[in-house]
């Protein structure tokens, strides 16, 4: 510096030189989740990579509790790699915890009308149908369910027990009360129906 000169502070250009250090000590996989037991939803990726399957966003997603975001990751999947039983069922899973039973149904029965083996469809379906008080069909779609799975999913059995319980209960005076329900999500958008009287 020449005599007489004053220096000045620039900021701009030390945050410049701070954010090129730190840079430079991430490596060239960029900032982000390191975890690697899935806890998270996955680190971001260089530019024209392949993007992260929206299916596995919107599972994590649905674990955390996060139905809208799980909603949109998943039509990001359909948009992706197009329509498919998994993207349909997960669809119609996320719309299901939403409380949008129509959307949930609609879908649902798409998914089981693609591939009537789906055993979690099915299952799903008839957690829609108990909601919406169609409990004749819904014993008949936990029944196909139950079939479809070979009776291997505890979940799906304690369905079908609590829908023929209550079709029971409707068909021997049961009246019009009206039991409560609630869900509990067991493995990949597979719910298990919760009843009380």
């Amino acid at each position: 510096m020449a005599p007489g000169k004053t220096s000045r502070f620039n900021p701009i250009s030390t945050a410049l030189i701070a954010l090129i250090a730190l840079a430079g000590c991430d490596g060239a996989t960029g900032l982000g989740n390191r975890a690697t037991d899935g806890a998270y939803a996955p680190d971001a990726l260089p530019y024209g990579a392949d993007s992260v399957d929206g299916l596995i966003v919107g599972h994590r997603l649905m674990d955390a509790g996060e139905y809208e975001l799980a909603l949109k990751a998943y039509l990001r999947a359909a948009a992706e790699n197009g329509i498919s039983v998994d993207t349909l069922s997960a669809l119609g899973s996320a719309n299901l915890r939403l409380g949008r039973l129509g959307q949930a149904e609609r879908l649902l029965r798409q998914a089981v009308k693609e591939d009537p083996t789906f055993a979690p469809a099915w299952n799903n379906l008839g957690v829609v149908l108990i909601e919406t008080g169609e409990v004749g069909e819904a014993v008949r779609v936990f029944k196909i369910a139950f079939g479809a799975d070979s009776g291997k999913s505890d979940s799906i059995r304690e369905n079908l027990n609590l829908a023929l319980a209550k079709q029971e209960d409707l068909s021997y005076g049961g009246g019009e009360e009206s039991a409560k329900f609630a869900l509990m999500r067991r493995g990949r958008g597979d719910y298990l129906l919760l009843g009380s009287q």
